[in-house]
């Protein structure tokens, strides 16, 4: 695990149980088991999504994307962390109680299951 993972983790303590899982290069960090955030290239990223998007942009920081196979961008639902994160558990369980909540927010419904029963005879 790299410093800068591990020195998140330690930031997010306050925040909850982070548990962490490779994910294409990246760390992916999942919270109740919903992932939140991921850390690339060691920059700290984490979940947005249509609510959250403003205040990320507020701050100016940066989308997470990456080069598809095609050669064009594309962009994911993840924004570089403010950097005061970076030095501040507070701030840091501020932002991932709201990248988490984003990541509620986003959850697709789980597909019923139908069962077929067989006609009574």
């Amino acid at each position: 695990m790299s410093a800068t993972v591990e020195h998140v983790l330690e930031l997010m303590s306050g925040f909850g149980a982070v548990t962490t899982r490779k994910m294409f290069g990246a760390v992916a960090l999942y919270h109740a088991g919903l992932i939140f955030g991921m850390v690339d290239d060691d920059v700290l990223y984490l979940k947005g999504d249509d609510a959250l998007k403003p205040e990320f942009e507020k701050e100016k920081l940066d989308q997470f994307s990456y080069e598809s196979k095609s050669g064009g961008r594309t962009a994911m639902s993840y924004w570089r962390a403010p950097e005061r994160c970076l030095d501040d558990s507070i701030e840091m369980k501020l932002w991932c109680r709201k990248s988490y909540e984003a990541a509620l927010r986003s959850q697709k419904p789980a597909k019923k299951s139908i069962t077929k029963t067989k006609p009574k005879k």
